[in-house]
């Protein structure tokens, strides 16, 4: 197949220089740049004279110097670039280094896995992307576009009202929050919610609280809006509240109130009104995120903290993620309609709106009752994968782990023994193609933690007891 070529030359008629040899130079150019490569083929003289705006004849006069210089063969019908030519000792590309102006540094991240890696994933608590009702999905996805194809055209920054307001009522119904889909706005993933929701809130320097352990993307968002991070201890009943006063001033609090990241642990009773009322009373934003409220197994679930904010403090925030797919990109975050309209704002800045067409097509699945039918599914499915995963850790590593007991969250938080390193341990199991995460990693100085993170719901039953077996392997 011919590739497409194109040749940008300004030619200047009352030049020194011929037009002819400047058409020549300018492709002779090109090949030393590496614009052109060797057997490339140029376009016809009749094609090149027209888009160059010459006659033919320069053309060809042009053509002919080039070939008596050796930079290009004819061929029948076509003329290349001649195919004996070295390579050039630079291809015509954007610099990959020697930048001509200063970067910041770029964060550190740290990946769960290498790159192109295989194997079991117990890592992650990320859903199964083989249950995601693709045909279900696909129709839904057909009828919101035949029925509006207005879709991809722009839209609000907020989000398109018909998923705001079927999400309104599903968050009414199931969460118990009286939200209005004025006080909502659909945003990509919930990292997006909080990124919006620190670059509104915070000035350089703001001290912000966070879970320890918690959740590290988060932090480095939060970094990134200029905030100074306050670590809160969280212990078996959630964030630890009693003894933030003495921490003060802070300009915000991230939480994971419902299933604490990593621990799944639930902030208890007690603490949700003492955290409200200290919010209240020092106007705190409390950054509530509600991640996988779908999968608690354990008695009922709890509500969030902002089904009892009466002040305004709470910025409550979810995904779809966890119920569908990660790679759907969908969220929300609601709160004050104030609050809303300046993260609409911000938005725009730099993202303009969200992805409508698949905004319009979850829509129609939330009003057609097919999102809590399949959250109904995944959660009974999630029951089972969670306990065949205990069951297969009782069986396996009954002294080498020990599970801390919570109700919900798709993941296990599970403490390591005396003498057993979790982090060496996870480097074994990596080799042996199970991934598993050591508590470390979500430790906010990154010290040594006994523990481990294994995520069950993206492995079947039998891919459970199968990473477990190698897991006892790797110990």
């Amino acid at each position: 197949m011919v590739r497409a070529w194109t040749f940008p030359l300004a030619l200047e008629a009352a030049a020194t220089e011929p037009l002819f040899l400047q058409i020549a130079r300018g492709i002779s150019g090109d090949v030393q740049r590496g614009r052109l490569r060797a057997g490339d083929a140029l376009p016809g003289s009749r094609t090149l004279a027209a888009e160059l705006g010459v006659h033919r004849n320069t053309v060809l006069a042009a053509l002919r110097e080039l070939a008596a210089e050796g930079w290009i063969e004819a061929e029948a019908r076509t003329t290349r670039v001649a195919r004996d030519l070295p390579a050039p000792a630079g291809r015509a590309r954007l610099p990959k280094s020697g930048l001509g102006f200063d970067l910041t540094p770029p964060p550190q991240i740290a990946e769960l896995a290498p790159p192109g890696w295989r194997g079991l994933d117990l890592a992650g608590g990320l859903p199964d992307p083989r249950l995601i009702p693709v045909d279900e999905l696909g129709r839904a996805l057909r009828r919101a576009l035949k029925a509006r194809p207005t879709l991809l055209d722009y839209g609000s920054p907020l989000g398109e009202p018909r998923l705001r307001a079927a999400l309104a009522s599903l968050l009414g119904e199931v969460r118990g929050l009286a939200c209005p889909p004025e006080q909502l706005m659909i945003t990509s993933g919930s990292l997006q919610a909080v990124d919006l929701a620190a670059r509104c809130l915070f000035r350089p320097g703001d001290r912000v609280g966070v879970e320890d352990p918690g959740y590290p993307p988060v932090w480095q968002t939060l970094r990134a809006a200029g905030a100074e991070l306050v670590p809160l201890p969280v212990d078996g009943e959630g964030l630890c509240v009693e003894n933030l006063e003495a921490l003060l001033p802070l300009r915000a609090i991230y939480l994971t109130p419902h299933h604490q990241f990593p621990t799944t642990v639930t902030l208890g009773a007690a603490r949700r009104m003492r955290l409200l009322e200290l919010a209240r009373r020092h106007r705190i934003a409390l950054l509530e995120d509600d991640y996988d409220f779908e999968f608690h197994f354990e008695g009922r679930p709890v509500l969030p903290l902002a089904s009892g904010d009466t002040a305004g403090v709470v910025v409550y925030m979810g995904t779809l993620s966890k119920i569908l797919a990660p790679g759907l990109r969908l969220g929300w975050v609601a709160g004050p309609k104030a609050l809303v309209e300046a993260l609409g704002a911000q938005r725009r800045m730099g993202d303009l709106h969200g992805n409508r067409v698949m905004e319009g097509a979850v829509a129609e699945f939330i009003e057609d009752g097919l999102l809590q039918r399949h959250a109904r599914k995944m959660r009974r499915i999630y029951a089972e994968r969670r306990e065949a995963l205990l069951e297969a850790l009782d069986r396996h590593l009954p002294g080498p782990l020990e599970v801390v007991p919570t109700g919900g969250g798709l993941s296990l938080w599970a403490r390591t023994a005396p003498g057993v390193d979790p982090a060496a341990w996870a480097t074994r199991a990596q080799a042996a193609g199970v991934l598993v995460m050591p508590g470390r990693r979500f430790d906010f100085q990154g010290r040594k933690v006994p523990f481990l993170r294994l995520g069950f719901a993206a492995l079947a039953p039998k891919e459970i007891r199968e990473a477990v077996r190698r897991l006892q392997e790797a110990l």
